[in-house]
Parts: structure tokens; sequence; C-alpha cells
């Protein structure tokens, strides 16, 4: 018989129908995913740029930066050739499926049926035992030892005397793999509605201060349609180092000009709102700011008030007649060896206000209150005045982010689950239970196969067949 010669059709779908071809394009995406790891996404080309010195040196670094571009290595999840993969990967997944299923469908679906004698040899699992009594006087127990491994019996009789039962479960556990295929192909369509229809910014709020919108790729803008408000912002630090331990944003959700929502947001802890996730990206101080200093002042009595003061404005401390005057503040004081103060750093590091106290006209005393050293709050008169806060100088920034797709790569991730969880822990198992006439005994035969995790079945057989040798006669 001539061998039908394949069209172009048949061979298109033969190539995507070949695991071979399935590994070939699973490896090109994770190969390219590994330098859209390295190289950062859409970020400034500068540092890129110097990312490629450090890896190619300085006279390589251009030439390898300008091959990238062309490539779209530095936007490279939205590059048409990295969809297409993604698309050829889905194709693949699909058409593999699609080519092996009517077999996988049959053997998941096709109901079980008494053993020919020219198949008993070709079952792996095979166990003998001998018991008392004749075939049928032995059937009820052979039914109860099988239903106590959870198998429902049919019945066949034969035409010497004898019988078989044979039961399977986990039909259906072949359909496993198409699960976790599916899976799949619904986590890729949410990572590509994510990419070309979602939303990666940056909003910077300066304490005190309302935005609405937050600021996307060259420079463009995303109106948020409810506005973000930066109540605080704070950073603590490790020890006496100048390393953030912690720093966190006290933001207010404001829509339609009422407060809908109050949350702090650190690092590990962002903000959900009207399908945005703002995540706490960074910070720093806003140029030719004005901001109150927060002042907690407490006299020899006792009595402690917090105030709030600009630069230049003076304060009485309670139960005395003495005024402090902020004169200067450095948002990073420090000391050289001569004793002369200086500012290292124009982040919040090391606040400190220079305040001039003052009674009845005469200058007293003055100096730097450090905000991160206690032992400067106390004055020589025993008075105490502590720096909380220089707030409204600082802006938190925020990295905006919107995926509508998101809830498809949970939804995947969820069948994913599912689909491996019924992969690897489940089965398809069958046993056949021979019994035939041997005097006033009967010859049991029980044979079983089961298509993955064969040892634990194995096992369970064993079990079975313990439990008929109690009452067996050798």
């Amino acid at each position: 018989m001539v061998e039908r010669k394949k069209g172009l059709v048949d061979r298109i779908w033969d190539l995507f129908a070949s695991v071979k071809f399935a590994v070939v394009l699973f490896l090109l995406i994770a190969l390219t995913s590994i330098i859209g790891t390295v190289i950062e996404q859409g970020a400034e080309p500068e540092k890129n740029l110097m990312l490629l010195k450090r890896l190619f040196g300085d006279s390589l670094a251009p030439s390898a930066f300008r091959l990238f571009e062309s490539l779209g290595f530095m936007d490279m999840y939205r590059s048409w050739w990295f969809v297409s993969l993604l698309v050829l990967f889905a194709a693949n997944l699909i058409i593999c499926s699609l080519d092996r299923l009517p077999r996988i469908w049959r053997l998941a679906t096709e109901p079980i049926k008494p053993l020919s004698p020219r198949m008993t040899g070709s079952v792996p699992i095979r166990r003998e035992v001998r018991l008392k009594g004749p075939p049928e006087a032995v059937r009820e127990r052979l039914e109860e030892a099988l239903s106590s491994i959870g198998f429902k019996a049919g019945y066949s009789p034969d035409e010497d005397g004898g019988y078989q039962l044979y039961s399977q479960k986990g039909g259906y556990t072949r359909l496993g793999v198409y699960i976790t295929h599916l899976s799949i192909i619904v986590i890729m369509l949410g990572a590509v509605i994510g990419i070309f229809f979602g939303f990666k910014g940056y909003m910077p709020i300066q304490e005190g201060y309302t935005a609405d919108f937050a600021y996307g790729r060259d420079d463009t803008t995303q109106s948020l349609g409810f506005a973000i408000r930066c109540d605080d912002f704070d950073v603590e630090f490790y020890d006496m180092s100048d390393m953030p331990k912690v720093f966190r944003s006290r933001l207010t959700v404001i829509r339609d000009g009422r407060e809908v929502m109050k949350k702090v947001v650190e690092v590990n802890s962002p903000l959900r709102y009207g399908g945005y996730t703002f995540y706490q990206s960074n910070y720093g101080m806003v140029p030719d700011a004005d901001g109150y200093f927060i002042l907690k002042v407490r006299g020899r009595t006792g009595k402690a008030v917090t105030i709030n003061r600009m630069l230049g404005e003076s304060f009485v401390i309670p139960g005395t007649e003495i005024v402090g005057t902020i004169r200067d503040f450095s948002p990073a004081l420090a000391m050289d060896d001569s004793g002369k103060t200086f500012t290292y750093s124009n982040m919040m590091n090391n606040p400190a206000v220079y305040i001039e106290f003052s009674e009845g006209g005469k200058e007293r005393y003055a100096g730097w209150i450090l905000r991160r050293f206690p032992s400067t709050w106390r004055l020589p008169d025993g008075n105490v005045v502590e720096l909380v806060d220089y707030w409204g100088v600082q802006y938190t920034g925020l990295q905006v982010r919107k995926d509508p797709g998101v809830w498809l790569v949970y939804l995947g991730s969820g069948i994913m689950t599912l689909g491996l969880c019924i992969a690897f822990f489940m089965s398809h198992r069958r046993v056949w239970v021979l019994v035939g006439r041997e005097g006033r005994h009967s010859a049991v035969t029980v044979l079983a196969s089961a298509n993955k995790n064969r040892q634990a079945f194995e096992r369970k057989i064993d079990k079975l067949v313990s439990a008929l040798s109690g009452g067996s006669d050798g």
C-alpha cells in the first residue's frame, strides 16, 4: 500500500504536535527571559548602559547596547518576537493536546472489561492465592475484599464454572496533564493581557499633598479616577547607621471628595484600590520646600506639649519664660575632627534643628537638637526639646501597577495546582480477580495495573491478598 504524501497542513500539524518542538520553544523562552531579567525592562538607557559596561567593558558596552536595543531586549516582554514565541508555545500545547486527546480520552472513559486469556500475561501486577470452597462460595468474600480497597467489582461468569471480578478507579486522572496544559495557556493569556493592557508607572507625592495621576513610560500620565494623599512619611535606620531599616507612608485614598481608605504602606505591604496596586518604592527631600518642625517640649515641671513651627518662628517652654527660636536646619548633620558641623547628605539621614534660647530678651544658650540622638534633647537647665519630625519636606515615591490579567494568572495557578495534584498523586488503577474451580477449592489470581505510582498500588494489592490468605488453604 502506497503511503499518502503529506501536504503542507499535515507537516505543520506534525511540527506543532512534536514534543521536541515544545522543548525548543520552552528553552528559547527561558533563555530570553534570563536576559530580560538581567536587563532592567523599560529603564533609563543610562542604567542598562552602566550594567553593560560591567559585563562587556567600556569599549564594547555602547555596541552591545545598540544591539540589544535593536533586538528589543530593553522592552523584551512587549517585543513582537517574544509575544510570537508565547503564541507558538501556546499553539504547540493546544495541538499536542488535541493530537493525543482521542487516545487518552478513550483510555479514560472506556469501561473496564473482563480480561481475555491472551492478555493475562501482559498485566504487570500478579498475585495468586488458594481459598477454601468453590468459586461461588468465595465470591462475596472477594467482593468485600475489593470493596475494602475502594473498588466496586463487576461480574462475568466463565464457561468452566469460574468467573471474573473486575473494577477500575481514576480513569479521568489521565486528563491531569491536559488540565496542566490548560493552566499554562491561561497564565500566558493573563500575562499578555497584563503586558499590553496593564499599566506600570511612578507616583511621587509630597507630604501633605494629593495626586490623582501617575507617570508612565516616556513621561506619559495615567489618570487614576481617584486621588492619593500622603499624610506622613517616615524612615527608620539600623542603629546609628544611615542604612534604612524600614520606610513607610501613611496614605489616604480620596474619591469624589470623600476619604474612603487609609493605609500605612511599607516595602512589603502595598495599598490596593481601584484595580491599582501602590508599592513603596523610594523617597527623598523636596528641594526648597517649607515645612513644619514638630517639636515635643517639656518644662522642668513635667508638662509637655507638641508644637508646630516653621523656620524662624519661636515658642515658649511650658512653665517658664524661656523662648526658643528656630534658626537653622540640617537634614544630615555631622561634625568633623575640629568640632565644626556640616551637612553630609541632602536626605533626612540625621535631621537636626538649631535653636536659640533666650529669657527676658537675653540669650541663654543655643545648640543643635538631633532627632536620632536623645542626649541632645535635654537643655542645660533641665528642660527637654525633642525634634519629632520636619514635616512637609519629604516625598514618598510609589510604584503604581495595574494588571487586568492578574486574575487570569491566579486562575491559571489554581488550575495548575489541580492538574499537578492529579498528574503526580492520582492514577488510573485497574484490577481483575480470576476465580477458577480446583477440586473443593478456588484458585484465585489477582491481576492489576496502574499508569502511575505502581509501587503504592502494588502494596495495596499485597494487603488485599494477605487478607484473603488469612482464610486460605495454603
